[in-house]
């Protein structure tokens, strides 16, 4: 039987001409409950987004409403006493329910009706998800929220099934789950890149380092040589000082550009270790002032330093701080005008805890558009043509060095005036003692015309270099060189004829110096002799390596005469003086 709304209704109210009358309150109450009632009973019957279905006792659909016609596609004439909810539900899915609350339940469930109310007969909440079948085939995928109907005596007499289409969410659900895939496999691809781009920097790292030892040691002969001979007695004749000289820029102009590809490449990778401290800034100044000297006489700069406060420290990196300074000064010397000046100041900044240094020079200044490229690697702004050489990295270099220490860069210009280069770092307080700067101790006098005579052995593969070594030692009469070409051998050389000073490479055939140190350190003959490395391996780390374990002194190639031979003396010196407090030692009685 196919109840209809109409007829709800008409059962809910008093028959005509029964002349009933509701006088009293509970009479209307009633009939206003009965009312709504029937509101409520029509809204389920006639919703369309609501499938409705009820059945008697043994399943056979008694109630299927309009939302239901439309979902299924069928009329509730077709249904109605017909079908039960089973037979129009996935075969594969009642069967699957039924063996999962048999398991459950422990007893054999039908894959039928029964799957579908077991959980409901017996009075627990039952919501699951089933796939309808259309009259027209298609499948329909609802949200089914299954519940008992019970007459007065507690007896079931049949089964209410509300359902919701189900695909909506199912297909968010899919949607979602399709993202999530193209997220992980998006994670994959970006971990997969990373590492790519990680085995990239570390190959070109690699590369750089390696190019770098390789290029250092071809130069450490070209600009040895050319120092040599231009410090040679007699002197070059005016033609060949200044092919000299030529020779003596292009050389360390190379060297330059090697240093700040190096570094570049070291920023970049985020490799690049610093040492923050409170540094003493009219320390860093100073030294800043003394190299720079020579340079701005030259070129007929004057470059005025303002007496720095000595309370000024700045939390930096020391050996960085210096190569931003000497950065900075070298471009306002180099691109002045004749007779041009340079003025360095410093102070803090106002509401900030930092110290500014300014670099104002007297320069053509820079045009808007020149200033909007400035920090761009390689990029010289116009300058490729003139005479001044430069690699376009160094201001690319200071501004990533000074973004690494915590602070900013900046610039002022105006064309036809000048520019004002300036960069600010975090201030810090007066550091401890321990911590302080250690003044390079002054290298004695050389023992010209002394009657002893030192010995140095130099262990060293490359022919050019060790060649230049021996020239460079031919102008010391108190010296006498013995050489090496591999470490195993050097260290053989060093036990029989216990030598002054050793001058070691580090890339050696066989061992290399470091390994041949350790066993000169071994060795109670050895181990008080003063080890100088002198080495292509030119990165802030390796010299750290090399004096942690245990270089009187690292030296990089190409050398500086000067430094080399002042290190040497400092070598002489500490090994005369270990030689005179044995000596003291064993004549005491």
């Amino acid at each position: 039987m196919i109840i209809t709304p109409q007829e709800q209704r008409n059962e809910s109210e008093p028959p005509p001409g029964s002349g009933r009358r509701l006088g009293s309150s509970s009479e209307a109450r009633h009939r206003r409950s009965l009312l709504k009632a029937g509101a409520l009973h029509d809204a389920i019957l006639s919703s369309e987004s609501v499938s409705s279905i009820a059945t008697d006792e043994h399943g056979v659909v008694q109630l299927f409403n309009v939302g239901a016609e439309r979902l299924l596609g069928y009329s509730a004439a077709e249904v109605v006493d017909r079908l039960t909810p089973a037979d129009l539900s996935d075969a594969d899915e009642l069967q699957c329910r039924a063996c999962q609350l048999s398991k459950e339940a422990g007893v054999d469930i039908a894959p039928g009706f029964e799957a579908l109310v077991y959980k409901a007969a017996r009075g627990i909440e039952d919501i699951y998800e089933l796939t309808y079948l259309r009259k027209d085939g298609r499948r329909l995928p609802l949200r089914v929220s299954v519940t008992a109907l019970r007459d007065a005596d507690d007896m079931i007499i049949g089964y209410l099934m509300i359902g919701t289409d189900d695909s909506a969410r199912q297909k968010s659900e899919a949607e979602r789950d399709r993202l999530d895939q193209v997220l992980r496999d998006t994670n994959l691809k970006l971990r997969a890149a990373k590492q790519e781009a990680e085995r990239a920097n570390q190959a070109k790292s690699d590369f750089l380092s390696s190019m770098s030892h390789e290029l250092r040691s071809p130069l450490n002969a070209i600009l040895g040589f050319a120092q040599l001979m231009e410090s040679a007695s007699p002197p070059p004749t005016p033609a060949q000082a200044s092919s000299l000289d030529q020779i003596l820029k292009a050389g360390w102009y190379l060297l330059e550009l090697i240093n700040e590809v190096l570094d570049l490449s070291f920023i970049e990778s985020g490799k690049l270790s610093l040492s923050i401290e409170p540094v003493a800034l009219a320390e860093v100044l100073a030294d800043c002032e003394a190299m720079i000297d020579a340079q701005a006489r030259q070129k007929g700069i004057e470059v005025q330093f303002d007496a720095a406060d000595e309370a000024l420290h700045m939390r930096a990196d020391r050996t960085r701080l210096k190569q931003i300074l000497l950065n900075l000064l070298n471009n306002a010397i180099k691109y002045n005008r004749v007779g041009g000046s340079v003025r360095v100041s410093c102070r803090r900044t106002v509401g900030r805890d930092h110290i500014r240094v300014s670099l104002q020079d007297t320069g053509n200044g820079l045009s808007a558009e020149e200033l909007a490229h400035l920090f761009e690697p390689f990029n010289r702004l116009g300058q490729e043509a003139g005479v001044e050489q430069g690699t376009g990295i160094g201001l690319v270099v200071c501004k990533r060095l000074v973004a690494l220490m915590g602070g900013e860069i900046g610039v002022e210009s105006t064309v036809g005036v000048g520019s004002v280069f300036w960069f600010e770092l975090p201030a810090a307080g007066h550091p401890a003692a321990a911590e302080r700067a250690l003044a390079t101790p002054r290298p004695p006098q050389r023992p010209v015309g002394s009657p002893r005579v030192h010995t140095v052995l130099c262990v060293e593969d490359n022919p050019a270099n060790l060649m230049l070594v021996a020239r460079l030692l031919e102008r010391r009469p108190d010296i006498r060189l013995l050489s090496a070409r591999d470490g195993r051998r050097g260290v053989e050389m060093a036990l029989q004829a216990l030598p002054d000073v050793i001058l070691m490479d580090i890339n050696l055939p066989g061992i290399d110096g470091t390994a041949a140190l350790r066993l000169l350190a071994a060795a109670p003959e050895t181990r008080e002799i003063p080890v100088i490395a002198i080495s292509a391996n030119a990165l802030p780390r390796d010299i750290e390596k090399g004096l942690e374990a245990g270089f009187f002194r690292y030296l990089t190639k190409p050398i500086k005469v000067g430094s080399f031979m002042d290190t040497l003396d400092l070598a002489l010196h500490a090994a005369s003086s270990r030689a005179s407090r044995r000596e003291a030692a064993a004549n005491t009685p």
